[in-house]
């Protein structure tokens, strides 16, 4: 649940699954596919494909994988037409869901998307429903490894143009920039000798929800059937998730 970092860091944990991998290649492949097409082949002179890259070789894609999907952006292979779309929805306890795809036939995700938020008990709603609840933001994942400490990394990062630095997860630090600061942001830190792990931007809830335990199980249900349908980048929710409760979770 990419915008909250207590389910992103059990999502960090399952992506590590090679049953994953696939899929995983699959939504890269598309992202990179669409960034050289919209901005060409070379990755110096087009960010978002310099983003997208860098994300897929984190992820170990293979080299080839990622040359054939620019080639596919760039028409150099028979293209796939891809256009990113942003679904509005409801989770059950009314929790907002922001899905961001890309696809190449709006009207078959629209359908299966609406399938699957009413199979758990949700709804996909109209464009405009629950954007307004979330803030684009631009996020930088650093390895803490090597990385300072956080009262210092808190210091590093405002000098480098970011905004704030999440310190809770033991294995990253999250940063967040504004979005059109994303990429100075990230070549900051990296002048600096941090390890960027990523950097995308995200969606951020204004205002979080709380819910009991059976109605967080069923949103998360829902976020992870959203996430594994292949037309699906990213999901964005505004649930909050209590220490407690997420240790409940996690067993």
């Amino acid at each position: 649940m990419a915008g909250h970092s207590k389910w992103a860091n059990i999502k960090h944990k399952k992506s590590k699954e090679d049953a994953r991998r696939g899929r995983l290649f699959t939504k890269l492949s598309r992202q990179i596919m669409v960034a050289a097409r919209d901005g060409g082949g070379d990755p110096s002179a087009n960010v978002s494909l310099r983003l997208a890259i860098e994300k897929a070789r984190a992820a170990n894609m293979p080299n080839e994988a990622i040359e054939r999907a620019i080639k596919r952006g760039t028409g150099e292979l028979e293209p796939v037409h891809y256009e990113t779309l942003t679904y509005e929805g409801y989770a059950p306890g009314g929790v907002a869901v922001l899905v961001q795809a890309m696809t190449d036939n709006r009207n078959r995700t629209a359908g299966d998307l609406r399938h699957i938020f009413s199979r758990h008990d949700g709804s996909l709603g109209e464009v405009g429903s629950v954007a307004w609840m979330f803030d684009a933001k631009g996020q930088v994942e650093v390895d803490r490894q090597g990385a300072p400490d956080p009262d210092e990394m808190l210091l590093l990062a405002a000098e480098a143009g970011a905004e704030d630095v999440e310190t809770d997860d033991e294995e990253r630090y999250i940063v967040l920039t504004a979005l059109q600061d994303l990429d100075k942001v990230r070549r900051a830190l990296e002048e600096q000798g941090l390890h960027v792990l990523s950097a995308e931007p995200t969606y951020r809830p204004q205002t979080t929800m709380e819910l009991d335990e059976e109605q967080a199980r069923k949103v998360l249900k829902l976020i992870e059937a959203l996430e594994e349908y292949d037309d699906v980048q990213e999901v964005y929710t505004n649930l909050e998730l209590s220490d407690e409760l997420l240790a409940k979770l996690e067993v």
